[in-house]
């Protein structure tokens, strides 16, 4: 099991930083869709896209 380890440490390390980073993203994404942000981070009310951001 250590071998296995030590022969793809860097893959392993590659592969949990990028987990980090994608549940990072989702997190924001929740986040700001709770504040009332569209998906490209602008505010609705000025968003061109607003009629069709929160459709409900």
């Amino acid at each position: 099991m250590i071998g296995f380890l030590a022969e793809n440490a860097g893959t392993i390390v590659i592969s949990a930083i990028l987990v980090v980073i994608v549940a990072a993203v989702i997190v924001s994404l929740f986040r700001g869709k709770k504040k009332g942000k569209c998906s490209c981070g602008c505010n609705c009310a000025s968003c061109g896209m607003n009629c069709s951001c929160h459709r409900k």
